[in-house]
């Protein structure tokens, strides 16, 4: 069943049904000021941390769900009946009320339409700004007079730490009071006690005193309120029947020692076809900035103006490289939602969704390293400046920090082998993987950039010490290095990618060899090009040991394991009964440049046998049922779900992208048709989640809801998928010396066309498939001259640039 559609020119998802299979949701803001928002307009906002910093409520995992939100209630004082601008959460008869809901580049805008009276909601933070905004405009479609009564509505957070404010009642419950005052609801927290913080500047009210959050309104007068949740909403009531909407009037009852919230209620009277207009605003401020915050809006046409803004500064940033094939739902996700998915992800790592309740108060390492390959095409300075963060997060010994806080200090943090950042962090272990994700990032931004200098900048370590890139670099290989296992591979450690597989200080992990494998090949490029033949020397031993290793322990004739315990169990061996196939490890022999030509093909074959499916590649199969703890943690989870066999989606981008590099375009193809958003457009019922952006995973086949999606937007789904889209299917390929073009696509496209940016250069690409194959490149015509080989020479291209190829 379809619940909406795609508007491409807009660059929006259209939501036409509002009763979706679950909350299908948007972010807005900036790393400074966040906030999510259903189609239904539930959700929260928060300054800087979800974790620290939560400004409205929103109870997870709850029935009703999506509840509660930014909410707007219509009530004719007339007819005694009383609606919501969103469908929810009042939730009238859809056969009389109608709904749009457009779901665009940080913003979100809805329609309705209920007994002749019509509103269209938009929801926004500006750019650059730590606050947001709704205007809500409500039109008369009748044809008598209509007397309204509008109320605007948050449910403020008594604290901003979400699980203080959550669970610690006997203490937020007294800490909290509000305020009217002229046109704002006022919320004042630890109103007395000078310095504790808050707000979106720090002590953001003017006598620098407590936290202060306001709820105001600009377009028309306030004519009554509410500033405690439990009168406006009443007793044994909900959302759906707040007591001052129904019985027609807020009561003027402020909080004092108990849940805090904002309502203010304007009423209008509209003639026929009359349109009144207004404003709320809500952000983290005292009433000093929040009156120069609504006198912005004295002017309501700042609103289209910031709109406006928006759209140009996203879409400007997107439009950098698009593509026109013959495929519509893939056009979608690479020109629109898969890229402005991966900026999301970017910019909020897995801090803040519907399903992260936002306790992680700070960035994962290996999540926001793997995060900025996503966005590397499209914005690669902004790339550079998160790498050099996370490079500064880097620890001495070449590790990196578990978790980067929001207020990382470099040269100053402790490290996992110190209690007080395991304390404080909750993360007492290095992890093996972490900064291996530092090569493939590197690498891209070096050759995406061309910005050569950077290899030489000197960041400092996140405990002590400093060094330029390439020692931060040498420093990560050196980490694994002086962690070998019995069979020469490293130890798998606290996790190896994989949370749920513990493979010890002495258990070896094949995924994170792999990653060496890779790492090893990345340094010795950057040093040949410095021309430091020492460290080529170095790379290329260690390396050469490291295959043969693998050679000889790993691979068992059709496939490659996944590890080694520490008493000598193989992970994933063709004897095992459970997890005897793994997918990351035939995928990353190939990513890694390791697997030879056969085996590559033999390994990837058995994956698409035993692994594929209909809705993408498990995990591994069969699932963990006896071998369980300590080592395979995924056995708590069932079967077929999310690490114990399910469909986890991050690796299917490592799946595409291998089969492109074996220049098999067609089961390229296939895999990301398998586990494409958009293609499952009129299957929501089955998938559940957003039809726009990736899941964190997908029931697999054992499972009664075998395609159902978990784990919305926030995932590092959208950069492994991106890479494999932009560098594999298309053959978008950065290099030193310019961009190579090598597509891999299925064999019955016959022609499609690209824009790319590269360099502050522009290129309009169209590529024709007379034969029809999947992979090769017999001719490449730059601006009207043939050029040797696939390769755009960067010193060849000039401002504007024409480019065909021919595939042969």
């Amino acid at each position: 069943m379809k619940y909406g559609y795609f508007d491409g020119d807009n660059k929006e998802y259209v939501i036409t049904k509002p009763n979706t299979p679950a909350p299908w949701a948007n972010y807005l803001g900036s790393p400074e000021y966040g906030a999510i928002i259903s189609n239904n307009a539930g959700g929260y906002s928060f300054v800087k941390s979800g974790a620290n910093g939560r400004i409205i409520r929103y109870r997870f995992n709850s029935t009703p769900a999506d509840q509660p939100g930014r909410y707007i209630y219509i009530r004719d004082r007339e007819m005694a009946d009383y609606w919501s601008a969103s469908w929810q959460p009042v939730g009238k008869d859809l056969s009389e009320y109608e709904s749009e809901c457009r779901h665009g580049t940080a913003y979100t805008a809805m329609k309705s339409k209920y007994k002749g009276i019509e509103t269209d909601t938009l929801y926004y933070v500006p750019l650059d700004k730590t606050y947001e905004v709704w205007r809500l405009k409500v039109t008369n479609q009748d044809e008598r007079p209509r007397k309204l009564s509008l109320f605007g509505y948050v449910e403020f957070t008594n604290d901003a730490n979400y699980e203080q404010d959550t669970v610690n009642l006997q203490y937020t419950q007294f800490i909290s009071k509000t305020y009217f005052r002229e046109n704002m609801i006022l919320q004042a927290i630890n109103e007395h006690v000078s310095e504790v913080g808050g707000g979106a500047s720090g002590l953001s009210d003017e006598a620098g005193e407590g936290i202060w959050r306001f709820f105001g309104v600009q377009g028309a007068e306030v004519n009554r309120y509410d500033g405690d949740r439990d009168i406006f909403v009443g007793d044994y009531r909900g959302y759906q029947n707040p007591a001052s909407v129904e019985q027609g009037a807020c009561t003027n009852t402020l909080n004092y020692n108990g849940n805090s919230c904002g309502a203010l209620q304007i009423d209008v009277e509209l003639a026929p076809g009359e349109t009144k207009e207004i404003v709320f605003l809500l952000g983290a401020y005292g009433e000093a900035d929040a009156r120069q915050i609504l006198g912005r809006y004295e002017t309501l046409t700042v609103v289209e103006e910031e709109l406006q803004e928006l759209k140009s500064y996203w879409h400007s940033k997107l439009d950098r490289f698009q593509v026109q094939t013959p495929d519509d739902n893939f056009n979608q996700m690479v020109n629109v939602w898969n890229a402005y998915q991966c900026f999301i992800t970017f910019i909020w790592s897995r801090a803040a969704s519907f399903q992260y309740c936002g306790l992680r108060n700070g960035l994962g390492y290996r999540d926001t390293v793997q995060d900025i390959q996503g966005i590397m095409h499209l914005e690669p300075e902004l790339a550079r400046e998160r790498l050099t963060l996370m490079l500064s997060a880097q620890v001495s010994n070449g590790g990196g920090l578990p978790l980067v806080k929001f207020d990382h200090r470099p040269g100053h943090e402790g490290t996992p082998d110190d209690p007080d950042y395991a304390r404080e962090t909750g993360h007492p272990f290095y992890r093996a993987d972490d900064a291996l994700w530092l090569f493939p990032t590197t690498i891209r931004y070096l050759k995406e950039s061309g910005n050569w200098a950077y290899v030489d900048e000197v960041i400092p370590f996140s405990d002590q010490g400093e060094g330029t890139v390439y020692e931060h670099l040498r420093r990560a290989i050196q980490f694994s290095i002086d962690r070998l296992g019995e069979h020469g591979m490293p130890v798998g450690l606290h996790a190896d990618w994989n949370d749920a597989l513990r493979l010890g200080a002495h258990g070896e992990s094949l995924f994170v060899a792999f990653q060496l494998y890779l790492a090893l090949g990345v340094y010795k490029e950057i040093a040949a090009h410095k021309q430091d033949d020492a460290q080529v020397h170095w790379a290329e031993q260690l390396r050469a040991a490291l295959g043969d290793n693998i050679q000889k322990h790993a691979w068992e004739g059709d496939r490659f394991v996944r590890g080694f315990t520490e008493d000598g169990y193989v992970v994933g061996s063709r004897e095992n009964e459970e997890a005897s196939l793994w997918l990351n490890p035939q995928t990353w022999s190939i990513l890694s440049g390791f697997a030879e030509p056969e085996q590559a093909r033999t390994a990837m074959d058995l994956v698409y046998e035993q692994l594929n499916t209909e809705y993408g590649a498990m995990l591994f199969y069969p699932p963990f049922k006896k071998f369980g703890l300590p080592v395979a943690r995924m056995a708590l989870f069932n079967g077929t779900t999310k690490e114990n066999a399910g469909i986890f989606s991050q690796p299917q981008g490592w799946l595409i992208q291998a089969e492109t590099m074996l220049g098999r375009g067609n089961r390229a193809y296939q895999y990301f048709t398998e586990i494409n958003p958009a293609a499952m457009n009129d299957k929501a019922e089955i998938r559940k989640i957003e039809p726009y952006v990736h899941g964190q995973s997908i029931e697999g086949i054992d499972s009664p809801f075998f395609g159902r999606g978990h784990v919305h937007w926030l995932t590092g789904t959208a950069s492994t998928v991106m890479v494999s889209l932009a560098e594999g299917i298309m053959g978008v390929q950065p290099t030193f010396d310019g961009l190579r073009l090598d597509p891999c696509i299925p064999s019955t496209w016959s022609e499609f066309s690209m824009y790319r940016e590269f360099r502050s250069k522009r290129l309009r690409i169209k590529v024709e498939n007379p034969n029809h194959v999947e992979k090769g490149v017999a001719k490449v015509m730059l601006n009207g001259e043939e050029l040797e080989g696939n390769l755009l020479p960067d010193d060849r291209l000039r401002e504007n640039n024409d480019v065909l190829v021919l595939m042969g």
